[in-house]
């Protein structure tokens, strides 16, 4: 069977590449974004574009409409879209900080609550949620973006136990350090906040470390799209993969020191 699949944050980085991915793979693929022209390419290769965003209730069920009446099932959901936000915790504003929830799990869980009881109805389907390193590390200045992915990785583990029974899995995606323009999107905001106050050191030391790790320890966000093909694939995916530079060791200190070995590691990097 031709899966179908809905993957949102497909007009650029890990979502863009995998959507192609999974279009080369033969699968029917709908890309949800805000931006919709970022998603020609999808198109041009065959692709479904859709305008979603995922924090509007209507745009949410608008687009999970719009695939039903054209493909009548939805085989595979890729959630995906997400964004970063840093700064010292005095200095980010708390509207600034729900959004990042708003994003990174609400709007997720608004789009999963639409798609579960046609997943249900099949009897099949396969929830694939991105979450990060970060969903199981912390580093300073990143406390909400790590609140938002701790918060989705225990969200995704009440989920796969809730929906077992209905043949449907639920998949965690743990990235490294990918280029996608994380860094980017990062930075400048990050020094908006805090480059001029109490934490201006840290700051600016966060910035550089980030910078040098995009630049000379990255991975491809290729990387990340063969890993989500290969659990759609799989008849029985695990339920986490972690992949991409510094994913797997970080994950493992974090796993095996204490906290306060780990504290040290982390400020050691922005010194």
């Amino acid at each position: 069977m031709n899966k179908v699949i809905l993957i949102t944050g497909a007009s650029s980085g890990i979502g863009k590449t995998t959507a192609l991915r999974l279009l080369n793979e033969g699968y029917t693929v709908y890309g949800a974004a805000r931006r919709v022209g970022e998603m020609q390419v999808l198109e041009e290769n065959g692709g479904h574009a859709l305008h979603m965003d995922v924090t509007d209730h209507e745009s949410v069920t608008g687009g999970v409409e719009g695939v039903l009446d054209e493909q009548g099932r939805i085989d595979v959901l890729i959630n995906n879209a997400g964004y970063a936000v840093y700064g010292a915790i005095e200095d980010t504003d708390i509207d600034e900080a729900r959004h990042q929830f708003e994003v990174n799990l609400f709007g997720l869980a608004d789009l999963t609550k639409e798609v579960l009881p046609v997943m249900r109805d099949q009897e099949s389907g396969t929830i694939i949620n991105i979450s990060s390193m970060g969903g199981k590390i912390y580093t300073p200045l990143g406390a909400w973006y790590h609140a938002s992915k701790h918060a989705l990785e225990g969200w995704s583990d009440s989920l796969r136990l809730e929906v077992k029974q209905f043949g449907i899995d639920v998949v965690i995606i743990e990235p490294g350090i990918i280029e996608t323009g994380f860094e980017d999107v990062l930075k400048q905001p990050l020094l908006d906040r805090s480059g001029d106050g109490p934490y201006r050191e840290m700051a600016e030391a966060v910035t550089r470390t980030t910078r040098d790790s995009y630049e000379n320890n990255s991975s491809p966000a290729s990387v990340v799209a063969g890993v989500i093909a290969r659990a759609i694939r799989a008849k029985k995916p695990k339920t986490r993969y972690a992949m991409g530079k510094m994913a797997k060791m970080t994950i493992f200190l974090r796993k095996y020191l204490s906290d306060r070995l780990f504290d040290a590691a982390m400020l050691s990097q922005v010194k």
